[in-house]
This record gives C-alpha cells, sequence and structure tokens, in this order.
C-alpha cells in the first residue's frame, strides 16, 4: 500500500517475503532476522508515480497493488487459471462485478498467467484510469486474456454482519479456505472472543481441515429428528425430519452488509426469521473439545468430536413429529475416521448410534454407501 509494508507473500527460499512502496516520500529500512524469527526478505517496490500521472488515475493506491503483481510473481502451476470467490452481498456483486474475485478474501493466479500479464500490466493500468478498485483492476487485466473467473465457494469475503453461525453451520460442499471480514461479526463461538473463536476453530482445523465446516446429514426415525453436522462447528438437531435441501439453506442469523429495503439480500438461498416454529428451529450445540487417539475403526483412528449447547431452545416441543423432545440432550458426540475427506464432490453420510444416554447423543460419520439416498 502507498507508504505502507505490504501484506507479506510466499517466496521460494521459505523466508516470507515484504514489499515497500518507494512512491512515498517516506521509506522504511530494511529489515534483518533477529533471534528466533527467519530472515524477511525486502523487495523494494519500483516508483509508480509516472503512470499514475499519465495515467491520472482515480486511485493511485490501488494501482500501486496491481502494479505488486509484476514484482512479486513467482513460478508455480500450468495454465491460465483465475480463481476467487464472490461476495455473500448481492449488491457488492452488482456494483463491482460477478466476474470479480473479492482480494479481501483471497484471489489466486496462476503462474502462466501472471507471466503472460506482466508483459503488459503498465499498459492495463493505463487503459483503466477511471477504476478505483484494485480487485476490479485485476480482473479486467485477467479479462484481456480471454481468461474467467473460476468461483470457488469456500473463499468468504463475509460481506456480512452479526451472527454468521447460520451461515458456517450450512457451508456450501466446498473446502474452506478463507473467512474475511472477522473483525465485523459477532464472535463465532458465543462463549468467546473474536481471537478465542478463531484460535478454537483452529483446533479443528488442526486435526483434519479437508472436513472443515462439511455438512453431514442424517436421522433418527425413532424420534422423528433430523441432524446436521458442521464438523468442527456446530451440531444441529431438529424435532422434525427435514429435507436435505431445506438443511443446506442456512438459517439467517445474519445481517446483510448493508441495510437494503428489498431482497435479495445475499448470493445464496436462506431460511427466515424469526425462528420460533418449535419444527423448523433447531437445538443448537457447539463445537466444545476434540479428541484423535479414539481406538481403531476400521482400521483407522477415529477423530471424535465433542458438541456441547449452546443455551435452552426455549420452545415447546413439535407435536407434528410425535412429541419427542430434544431439550434433554446436553452434548452431541460425533466420530469420524481419522482420514482425509475421500472426495469433495459427495457429502459424507452418518448414523445415529446412541440417542439420549446420559443426555449425551452419538453420531458416525462414514463414506456413504453407492446409491445411497439421505432421507
Amino acid at each position: 500500500m502507498h507508504g505502507d509494508i505490504e501484506r507479506p507473500t510466499p517466496s521460494h527460499g521459505g523466508a516470507p517475503t515484504q514489499h515497500v512502496d518507494t512512491s512515498s516520500s517516506t521509506h522504511t529500512p530494511p529489515m534483518t532476522s533477529s533471534p528466533g524469527r527467519p530472515l524477511l526478505l525486502l523487495f523494494v517496490s519500483n516508483d509508480i508515480s509516472k503512470i499514475v500521472e499519465e495515467s491520472k488515475h482515480v486511485a493511485p493506491i490501488m494501482v500501486r497493488m496491481v502494479h505488486a503483481i509484476l514484482e512479486v510473481f513467482r513460478e508455480g502451476d500450468e495454465g491460465y487459471v483465475y480463481i476467487g470467490g464472490h461476495s455473500e452481498f448481492f449488491m457488492s456483486n452488482i456494483w463491482f462485478s460477478f466476474d470479480q474475485g473479492f482480494g479481501g478474501a483471497g484471489f489466486a493466479l496462476s503462474y502462466p498467467l501472471v507471466a503472460a500479464m506482466v508483459k503488459d500490466l503498465e499498459g492495463c493500468l493505463r487503459r483503466y484510469p477511471y477504476l478505483n478498485s484494485a480487485d476490479l483492476i485485476t480482473q479486467y487485466c485477467v479479462d484481456e486474456l480471454g481468461v474467467p473467473l473460476s468461483a470457488e465457494r469456500g473463499i468468504h469475503q463475509i460481506d456480512l454482519h452479526g451472527d454468521i453461525s447460520g451461515f458456517l453451520s450450512s457451508h456450501p460442499q466446498s473446502p474452506i479456505l478463507s473467512l474475511h471480514h472477522f473483525d465485523q461479526i459477532e464472535p463465532i463461538f458465543p462463549t468467546m472472543n473474536r481471537s478465542q473463536s478463531a484460535n478454537h476453530l483452529m483446533k479443528a482445523a488442526k486435526t483434519d481441515q479437508s472436513r472443515m465446516l462439511q455438512q453431514t446429514i442424517c436421522y433418527q426415525k425413532q424420534t422423528n429428528w433430523s441432524f446436521s453436522i458442521s464438523w468442527g462447528y456446530s451440531a444441529h438437531i431438529y424435532e422434525k425430519v427435514l429435507p436435505r435441501s431445506v438443511l443446506k439453506r442456512p438459517l439467517e442469523t445474519f445481517l446483510p452488509w448493508l441495510d437494503l429495503k428489498h431482497r435479495p439480500y445475499y448470493m445464496f438461498n436462506t431460511r427466515w426469521p424469526p425462528f420460533v416454529d418449535s419444527c423448523e428451529a433447531p437445538h443448537v450445540f457447539f463445537f466444545e473439545s476434540i479428541d484423535s487417539s479414539v481406538d481403531s475403526f476400521e482400521g483407522h483412528n477415529q477423530i471424535v468430536m465433542t458438541y456441547v449447547r449452546s443455551k435452552p431452545r426455549g420452545l415447546p416441543t413439535c407435536s407434528l413429529s410425535g412429541s419427542h423432545s430434544a431439550d434433554s440432550i446436553s452434548k452431541v458426540r460425533v466420530f469420524s475416521l481419522a482420514t482425509k475427506l475421500p472426495e469433495i464432490g459427495r457429502s459424507e453420510c452418518c448414523d445415529v448410534v446412541e440417542v439420549g444416554d446420559k443426555n449425551i447423543t452419538e453420531i458416525k460419520i462414514r463414506t456413504c454407501k453407492d446409491d445411497e439416498i439421505i432421507a
């Protein structure tokens, strides 16, 4: 950024690199290693003042950010690839572009694509002096090479406010890669602050990143209960059999980025509040602890996740499905194999192996059988 040290980027040597903008009158001195810390490599950014002056660009800081592509590209993937995520807030994509990867959440450019871009990147910057967003400028320069955005559903700008637990509890069926705007939302675990919440979530991620936030749904026919597990984050119990297509839609516990009078607010379907129907509102449990040293099952070690009730639901029992109350359940214990998720194109299945013993429900996640129906 103009006059500041930019965000660290990886280098081939394993040491982090940072870039200093020399367009500013104030220069940052080179950094050196200190005891217990790796050497921080510094690259001094080129002077872009001529480009800004010639093009009369409306956003010099954004030019600085995009110009950094020319200075830091490294050897990597084959093929022209531009990967990024949309904003969750519908109007942000209208105001910027549906073809743009939002940089707060992060986007990726393959090495061959960057190598092609840098041949005339300064020319691209001069051609669009009216663009005031680094993300949009990047998209325009990528577009000039005929490369579309490959939208990745696990990259999250989090253009939302308030409690995003409903969103994280019905995460898209895609590996989670990023969560931006963490300082604009409430802590994702209700008994912790933001920093504690992030560290707590990482406990699960460090054990099995492949399953992180992946949603698994199953049913207990004797009680007519539906279970929705967001691995490493939450467990929901519904006192009614609800279709998987319904449970995949996030509960709208959150608010839009900006207060608009009319929908649509979001880039996905939601279940609208208020959540006062006892047959539609879940009993909510949040990730409490993890144990990856459990005895083997099917030749593999098991991971046991324990989810604890957030608070009493405060609603009567659902009378439409047999009046089987889940109020007594205080914990949900989820077993999964200590192996990576076999395929991301299909969710896993699960079985409810025990209900209500000592107020604990136990669920075992497993690979779905051929042609198995989740209903």
